[in-house]
């Protein structure tokens, strides 16, 4: 067995002559274990909010979505866009025409995002599962075009589910001058008609800016006949996600991007990552000063045992086994720490995913949960005990160095 691990377990498990000693040590270790529980909690709610958003998007956002590098829009039928829709793993693709827009509705207007799409939308994403109303989902019919509203977009025009007026659309002319005299030429106007449903992500990107419509509406609208600002897009069932996604960059290297479900909210989890990564700075600073209370147990410990370090002397014991005792000591608070905590933090949010106890106080029922949602990732657990490990070896090196030069 090794000797000064065994000599440390004894010293970790054993009374001290001053009682205070044992006292600190419970303190450091129960230190250690509170910020690390702390860690494993903060980063897995975190994890909960990215989990539980990533899932809203799946409902309206396409599992591919081509785009130009440069420029707004592209020709519908470019080469290069037409090889990459037509790979054989490729099972929807949908052309896609969005643009800025003015919308009015019975005096009220906002600025709204119009997504022209083709009649298989459907299709390629769940759009009919977050539809809310008496009607159907439709795009056209004829000539007349339909515009399926956000939800929280028809609550600040004051309309139902069904609105009973045309809701008007306008967009600035692509050529021409602005008329200052009569300003309303300057625009292209198209009306748009109540299918009798409303969409409702449960995103506010979506529910307060968006009217989705047909692609030959956006069309006339934005003066892009023959154009199309991105194509989105389905794979079979079974197909190699990243490969596919690997061979559609490589074909259109250059000049289109492929973009997943994450890339097309790059902003969104890119905020969440950021808000992560400052909670774990910061429950790590805090990691830090409850290790000083490891520093003074490993202090009063070394000072404690000066006659028991004569007499390992005595025995054989050399220098660098006995700073090794000590070392020994304060990593295994460390670990037994860090352990406890982890344990301790993965029973927290097992139980919180059960039943849900900590609520969201006076805003809960005004969101689709009511409690705080937890997700633990794996890769958080371990990165959480090596840190736990670092600063606490870290901590236990210098005491123990300094007071060995200068007691023992």
């Amino acid at each position: 067995m090794n000797f000064p691990f065994y000599i440390a377990r004894r010293y970790l498990f054993s009374k001290k002559s001053t009682h205070a000693i044992n006292i600190i040590s419970t303190i450091s270790a129960v230190g250690v274990a509170v910020a690390t529980m702390a860690l494993v909690v903060t980063l897995s709610v975190f994890n909960g909010f990215h989990d539980l958003v990533a899932s809203f998007f799946t409902t309206f956002d396409p599992q591919l979505k081509v785009v130009p590098v440069s420029g707004k829009t592209v020709a519908a039928d470019d080469p290069t866009l037409k090889t990459i829709c037509s790979l054989k793993q490729v099972e929807v693709a949908t052309e896609i025409v969005e643009d800025m827009a003015l919308a009015t509705y019975n005096g009220r207007q906002a600025m709204v995002k119009i997504k022209g799409v083709e009649d298989n939308f459907d299709s390629l994403t769940h759009i009919r599962e977050i539809l809310e109303g008496d009607g159907e989902y439709c795009l056209h019919a004829a000539d007349m075009h339909y515009g399926i509203v956000g939800i929280r977009l028809a609550e600040r025009f004051g309309m139902g589910y069904t609105f009973q007026n045309e809701l008007k659309i306008y967009a600035p002319k692509r050529e021409g001058q602005l008329n200052l005299a009569n300003p309303q030429d300057g625009f292209v106007e198209g009306n748009l008609y109540s299918p009798g449903v409303l969409f409702c992500v449960k995103q506010g990107k979506y529910d307060k800016n968006y009217i989705l419509t047909s692609i030959a509406f956006a069309r006339n609208l934005f003066a892009q006949q023959g154009m199309v600002s991105a194509v989105e897009l389905r794979l079979k069932p079974g197909s190699d996600f990243d490969g596919v996604k690997a061979e559609m960059n490589k074909i259109g290297e250059g000049k289109y991007r492929v973009l997943d479900r994450y890339e097309q909210q790059e902003d969104t989890f890119k905020i969440m990552k950021i808000e992560k990564l400052i909670a774990y700075i910061f429950l790590t600073f805090i990691l830090v000063v409850a290790c000083f209370n490891l520093i003074g147990s490993i202090s009063m410990l070394i000072i404690d045992k000066r006659n028991d370090v004569v007499t390992l002397r005595n025995l054989g014991a050399n220098d660098s086994q006995i700073v090794r005792i000590f070392l020994f000591e304060g990593r295994m608070i460390s670990t037994l720490g860090a352990l406890a905590g982890i344990a301790v933090g993965l029973l927290l949010c097992w139980i919180q995913q059960q039943w849900g106890l900590v609520g969201l106080g006076r805003s809960s029922g005004s969101f689709i949960i009511d409690s705080y949602p937890v997700s633990v990732h794996p890769e958080d657990v371990i990165l959480i005990f090596i840190t736990v490990l670092a600063v606490g070896y870290a901590a236990v090196w210098y005491p123990v160095r300094y007071f060995s030069r200068r007691l023992l």
